[in-house]
């Protein structure tokens, strides 16, 4: 399932990972791919606030895994983008992916072979031409669950 839909502002980004975290449950592995800038940790502060996570979200480019345990289910904020060298080896990324909460994983190409098999991935297209705030946000998932959220959240947007 692939489904598509525009949004045109930072709020708008995260009421629609606030309202993906109403079906979330523990060893969901959400990607978020696209360039810097796209909304990609805008999109997990909302994923966080409606998960209960209190604390504030930011982006773990520098720590490469930020965790939050303290919301409804666990997040684990991973951006793998300083991993370009395939160091991913060391960061134990299974134990996450099979753990207790949510893996969040931004950048999720240079960790290609290490992701599971089952997961929503969410592409964010910018396009300046069109207003500084226009984002293209895809979903997509071959699971049939991940497939029946993205029904749920998406309606028949397109």
């Amino acid at each position: 399932m692939k489904k598509s839909l525009i949004v045109f502002s930072p709020e708008e980004t995260m009421q629609l990972g606030n309202k993906l975290s109403n079906f979330l449950q523990p060893k969901d592995v959400i990607l978020l791919d696209g360039d810097l800038g796209a909304g990609k940790t805008t999109f997990t502060k909302g994923l966080a606030k409606g998960l209960g996570i209190k604390r504030p979200v930011r982006s773990p480019t520098f720590t490469i895994i930020r965790e939050y345990p303290q919301g409804r289910i666990p997040l684990y904020h991973m951006d793998i983008y300083r991993l370009e060298d395939g160091s991913a080896d060391e960061l134990g990324l299974d134990e996450y992916f099979n753990g207790d909460g949510v893996s969040v994983v931004e950048w999720s190409k240079f960790v290609a072979d290490a992701l599971p098999k089952v997961y929503l991935r969410i592409i964010f297209q910018r396009d300046d031409k069109k207003g500084e705030n226009f984002r293209n946000i895809t979903f997509e998932s071959d699971d049939a669950r991940f497939s029946k959220i993205i029904e749920q959240i998406l309606g028949e947007k397109k």
